[in-house]
């Protein structure tokens, strides 16, 4: 039987000694305490994406600021997206810990002074610092879930912790719900802080990573490299986020943005080909395996944006159903996508990282092409039944480059790298949501005439004189959307198939 992408069984157990040796210090129950603690941050970091959502009238009502609101998302993405690089550099630099309960503590701070804000400006900018602590806590638990495991046990934690992820993503919005309803809103905020006070005496307590060798004095942190990207990051993703929404695309604002945005690129290019230790260092994507998962995990970001944004309002608008069976239709592959990622060990054990990979987007292309075939209006659970499938499809995708991509470095890389991949992912999401929102906002156009958004003519639906031609003209523009994801997963195959080596280059021995 072919071991994939693994070390072969002669090596097993001694090529992943050193690679895991964070894991290795603890006993059966130190390291649970902290996979508790890393399941924890990882619930509160997918919970804040999304919990706001559903209170947001509660806090206009209390706060004012509806023509901004969008912010308190917004914000909070970018502040995200744009410290992932830098948080893997300095998990590489100082050690996971130390940033992890950086990260922690700020995260926590962060969701205090959203609790007391007075305003909806004050409430902004404390999301912004949630999402600065919020990127500590994605990257660092995804790469100390791989120092904590060997190879062949990866799966085990990254499914637990797709699971913690999908779940609390798909729940926040219920929870915010319920909480702006019978409580009060700013406890959105503050049942952050005994969970989150748990994760970090967890992590304080139990975690202990081993002293490495020195072999040279430790390099000076870029602090310039990492106030660049983060401006440039700020600066680009504001211009995608706002454009069309606050002002338009082609407006003085956006053409400033877009125009200080590539700028600023100029800028990190030349401040990081100087660093002695730049924040994104170049083999990031020198390397063929490292480049071709970013890509191909930038365009798993970007499709997820289809079902996720997209579906809720189709469900709706078109079938008919009520919020919570729509939210039911959406959330399935919750179910499906991390018992596809704990099960795919046993495909990639056998036909290797990409391969694997290749087949899991390849099946997702198909399925999200099969939704436009969709018969008008449809039954909810044909939808439902596609996304069951496509869960599957995306965790025998995702998984397998994440381990893959982790294993093809060392100890000293995999924070940078982790950083890299989850970065290329976020910025997807960004983009998907700018271009499919562009897509239906088109189509919705040319059917129905006038401008527009999607949102907006489905909140009009039951007044609209031409109800049926509105529904058809949704789903008419989901479609559009659906067939872009599709495209979306077709080219996350060819970077694959094209890019990748097919065998990853595991490491067998990675020096502490």
């Amino acid at each position: 039987m072919s071991q994939g992408d693994t070390e072969p069984a002669s090596q097993r157990g001694t090529g992943t000694r050193a690679a895991d040796t964070a894991g290795r210090t603890h006993d059966t129950r130190g390291r649970g305490a902290v996979v508790a603690a890393l399941m924890l941050s990882m619930a509160l970091a997918a919970l804040d994406s999304t919990i706001v959502s559903t209170a947001v009238p509660q806090i206009v009502g209390d706060l004012g600021g509806f023509s901004v609101f969008s912010w308190l998302f917004s914000g909070y993405l970018l502040a995200v997206t744009v410290s992932l690089p830098v948080y893997g550099k300095l998990s590489d630099t100082f050690g996971r810990k130390p940033v992890l309960i950086v990260g922690a503590a700020v995260f926590l701070l962060g969701s205090l002074l959203c609790a007391l804000a007075w305003n909806m400006a004050a409430l902004i900018a404390f999301r912004v610092v949630q999402g600065l602590g919020g990127g500590a806590l994605q990257g660092t638990v995804q790469t100390l879930a791989a120092d904590l495991y060997p190879l062949e046990e990866r799966p085990r934690i990254q499914a637990r912790l797709s699971t913690v992820w999908a779940v609390s993503a798909v729940a926040g919005p219920a929870v915010g719900g319920l909480l702006a309803a019978y409580a009060d809103w700013r406890w959105i905020f503050l049942v952050n802080l005994p969970v989150g006070s748990l994760a970090l005496w967890l992590i304080v307590r139990h975690l202990h990573e081993p002293q490495r060798a020195k072999t040279a004095p430790r390099a000076r942190v870029d602090w310039a490299g990492a106030l660049a990207v983060f401006a440039c990051g700020g600066v680009l993703l504001t211009a995608l986020v706002q454009g069309g929404v606050a002002w338009p695309w082609w407006s003085a604002p956006s053409l400033a943005l877009f125009g200080t945005g590539l700028a600023l690129v100029a800028v990190v290019v030349l401040v990081e080909r100087r660093a002695a230790e730049p924040i994104i260092p170049g083999w990031v994507w020198r390397r063929r395996t490292i480049a071709a998962v970013n890509l191909a995990l930038g365009a798993l970001g970007l499709l997820m944006v289809a079902p996720a944004v997209f579906l809720p309002t189709y469900a709706q608008s078109v079938l008919g159903l009520g919020p919570v069976a729509a939210g039911f239709v959406l959330s399935v592959w919750t179910l499906s996508w991390p018992v596809s990622a704990a099960l795919s060990q046993h495909v990639y054990r056998r036909i290797g990282f990409r391969d694997t990979a290749m087949l899991g987007i390849g099946t997702a292309a198909l399925i999200l092409a099969a939704f436009p075939l969709l018969p008008y209006p449809g039954e909810a659970w044909q939808p439902t039944l596609l996304m069951l499938l496509l869960g599957a499809a995306l965790g025998l995708f995702q998984l397998p480059l994440i381990v893959g991509v982790q294993s093809t470095v060392g100890w000293a890389e995999r924070g940078t790298t982790t950083a890299s991949v989850l970065f290329c992912r976020q910025t997807g999401q960004t983009l998907g949501a700018t271009l499919f929102g562009a897509i239906a906002n088109g189509v919705l156009a040319a059917r129905i005439g006038g401008a527009g958004d999607l949102d907006t003519v489905a909140r009009g639906l039951d007044s609209a004189a031409a109800a049926e031609t509105t529904r058809r003209a949704i789903a008419d523009a989901v479609h559009a959307v659906y067939l872009g994801a599709a495209g979306a997963a077709a080219l996350a195959f060819l970077v694959l198939l094209l890019l990748a080596p097919r065998r990853f280059p595991v490491r067998t021995e990675d020096p502490a």
